[in-house]
């Protein structure tokens, strides 16, 4: 996983900036999800370890997604395909993702509750996360019934852990050392 995201970061990097200048960062998020579900797929993925070659999977990628696909993405899906990239959309669809996000100074937090939250209380940890992070935050709220009670943030590399569960891992834990 690590290679192939060392491999996808300059071509996300790149389109990311393309996008900026273009104004088109919705579009290109949209064109670069649409092309990585093309190669994620069991009957393409096949021709992606070198049975065609680049010239006839770029065609079969832009006849695909023929509608979804401007000429700066056609010729985006060119390069990938003659540097034998296009495994590695995936990846640059999530990086992308990244990059968007830090560009737009917005997150997104995986909210993990033992009940359902209220309108409230999800507007109040939207406003404590941030104050905290000095960014825009998105929820995305989950049930756990093994929490007991509270709930878990997580975002990024921040996990905040306000779970009965947790605490009590922790007391166990205090109390095996």
């Amino acid at each position: 996983m690590s290679d192939l995201t060392t491999i996808a970061r300059p071509y996300a990097k790149a389109a990311f900036d393309f996008a900026v200048k273009e104004q088109a960062i919705d579009k290109w998020q949209e064109m670069l999800a649409f092309t990585a579900e093309i190669a994620v797929n069991k009957d393409i993925s096949t021709l992606l370890n070198g049975a065609v070659g680049s010239q006839a999977i770029a065609d079969i990628f832009i006849n695909v997604a023929d509608e979804q696909l401007n000429e700066s993405g056609q010729n985006f899906i060119k390069v990938l395909a003659d540097n034998v990239r296009l495994s590695a959309l995936p990846s640059i669809v999530t990086l992308f993702a990244l990059y968007k996000a830090e560009h737009e100074k917005s997150v997104d937090a995986d909210v993990t509750s033992a009940m359902p939250l209220t309108a409230t209380q999800e507007a109040n940890i939207v406003i404590a996360l941030e104050k905290r992070l000095a960014r825009k935050v998105k929820l995305n709220c989950n049930v756990d019934n093994t929490l007991i009670g509270g709930l878990v943030i997580q975002t990024g590399d921040l996990v905040i852990d306000g779970s009965v569960r947790g605490k009590l891992n922790k007391l166990a834990e205090a109390l095996q050392s």
